[in-house]
């Protein structure tokens, strides 16, 4: 754990304040959900919460089994960071933060398919080594909780398939969300 010296008071309705350049730099908006947790020496630690996380080891098998059937590069994301990934080392991609176009990408909650004009949008800030193909917006009672990518190293367009079978595991797995 790091220390920033940074020291706040707890108001009268026990609420604390989060400095808003660790928000920043934590990517906490307004309305996110927080855990908390205590250790025994006193200690109360805050923790992102994320809905896809509790979902992450059925997110994996359908992340397999759409690289297994397509043989594209596959990732799920929550609206952080990357969950699961096929086809290229996890090291590479796995629990890291998205980029800032595709976080962007993703709050439209819109489908997207790259053109063949496109330059395309980076997976990771400052590494440019895999661009998104496909994005579907992983919704749940109008809640944005994630992505499902398809992305290829340097380009390479994806069919209407991969578009569809995207489209289809998002869909799903909002659908689980709910349940």
């Amino acid at each position: 754990m790091k220390a920033t010296g940074i020291v706040r008071r707890i108001d009268d309705l026990g609420r604390v304040v989060i400095p808003k350049e660790i928000r920043r730099t934590m990517r906490i908006r307004e309305g996110d959900p927080l855990e908390i947790y205590t250790e025994k020496d006193g200690e109360v630690i805050f923790k992102k919460y994320s809905p896809m996380g509790e979902w992450s080891e059925s997110a994996s098998h359908l992340c397999e089994t759409m690289h297994k059937t397509s043989d594209c590069l596959v990732a799920v994301t929550d609206r952080d960071s990357y969950i699961c990934v096929c086809g290229v080392p996890k090291r590479e991609l796995l629990e890291k933060h998205i980029s800032g176009e595709l976080e962007q990408l993703m709050e439209s909650r819109k489908l997207y398919q790259r053109s063949e004009a496109e330059h395309g949008i980076s997976l990771v800030d400052g590494i440019d080594k895999y661009v998104v193909e496909i994005a579907a917006p992983i919704l749940s009672e109008g809640d944005l909780l994630g992505c499902v990518l398809f992305f290829s190293e340097g380009g390479g367009a994806l069919g209407n398939v991969e578009f569809k079978l995207a489209q289809t595991v998002a869909a799903f797995l909002g659908r689980q969300m709910e349940s």
